[in-house]
């Protein structure tokens, strides 16, 4: 995540709408959609295992990544390793970007102030919708984090690796789906940004040259840093969430339908106060979606001793609740992709 928010303006909170949800109502601690059935959901769901979180972890986190800074050897050597685990997969990448590369020019982020940074790439995994293809989900984490300083290698392990791994993780459960004969009904884009930590660059880059337009785009359901806890939350089953009901009232009351039907994790909304000093909100790749007027969840463990320390190892993530907070997007995901209506955007 960013360490600096960029100064912008504040948008003023609004209070959470009590739609009707549209999941079943059920005892049961499993969750349980009506857009597909739970056999389908609950298949895919199982898919997501923190032993192969853990796999990925341990090589996009690795020495060999040199600390992942935006467009160095070690940055494209993991991003390398992403796409041949998406190939192998058998997800494939948007037909009109014609490659899992999105350049991101050194021009582009000089003009916005990295001004020493080379050219970068965003990579993209797609998966067509069945039956609403041009409507488009997007599941965002950064893959770049600050490189090496004076030799020793900043891994960036929870930021964001766990994010990245968590992406390709949920692509794994859609592709599942599909090849089972229950794909999303609407298509879902796996956006992995670079530059995020010199200033949100493969985001805004990516929203200012969409690969789909983005009055197509539902949502953004972006992750940075899910696989640690921080002091204020020492050994509790959370997350924070952010940003969910900024845009539509219908999007905070799909998640929190999510997270009771699976595994009921502790939602912190902490940092949805417009007056919290961290300005959260404005900090990590979502906000460009969100200042287009798109939906956006931002899903964040919290601010720890580790952050931005060469100590961001992949020794220290706690995996059970990394797959924990994966599922949990798996499983909003899912609904934003197979509900009938797409949720609306009526908050301002």
């Amino acid at each position: 995540m960013k360490r600096l928010f960029i100064p912008l303006l504040s948008i003023a909170m609004l209070a959470s709408c009590g739609t009707a949800r549209t999941f079943t109502d059920t005892s049961s601690p499993q969750f349980a959609s009506n857009v597909k059935g739970d056999k389908e959901f609950l298949s895919a769901y199982r898919e997501i295992k923190a032993d192969d979180l853990k796999k990925n972890l341990y090589v996009i986190a690795s020495d060999e990544m040199g600390g992942r800074d935006t467009g160095s050897p070690g940055q494209k050597k993991a991003g390398e390793y992403m796409i041949n685990y998406y190939k192998s997969l058998g997800v494939s990448y948007p037909k009109a970007l014609g490659s899992y590369y999105q350049k991101v020019p050194a021009d582009y982020m000089k003009q916005r102030g990295g001004s020493n940074l080379p050219d970068s790439e965003n990579i993209l995994a797609f998966i067509e919708g069945s039956e609403k293809p041009e409507e488009i989900i997007v599941i965002s984490g950064h893959y770049d984090h600050v490189g090496t300083k004076d030799g020793v290698v900043y891994n960036g392990a929870d930021d964001d690796g766990s994010g990245t791994v968590a992406v390709m993780e949920i692509a794994k459960a859609f592709q599942a789906a599909k090849k089972s004969g229950n794909g999303p009904k609407r298509s879902i884009l796996f956006l992995h940004v670079t530059g995020e930590e010199h200033g949100l660059f493969g985001s805004e880059y990516y929203t200012d040259n969409p690969v789909f337009p983005l009055a197509n785009t539902v949502v953004d359901l972006n992750i940075d840093m899910i696989g640690r806890d921080d002091p204020e939350n020492r050994g509790k089953q959370y997350v924070y969430v952010i940003g969910s009901e900024m845009l539509s009232s219908q999007l905070k009351v799909i998640n929190e339908a999510a997270n009771k039907r699976t595994n009921n994790l502790e939602l912190n909304y902490k940092y949805d106060d417009p007056n919290d000093p961290q300005r959260l909100y404005y900090r990590s790749d979502h906000y460009n979606f969100a200042k287009n007027n798109i939906p956006v969840a931002f899903f964040f463990d919290g601010i720890h001793e580790d952050y931005h320390k060469p100590t961001d190892d992949v020794e220290k993530i706690d995996y059970a609740l990394l797959a924990k907070r994966t599922q949990l997007v798996f499983a909003t995901a899912w609904e934003l992709a197979n509900r009938k209506d797409r949720i609306v955007v009526d908050q301002k």
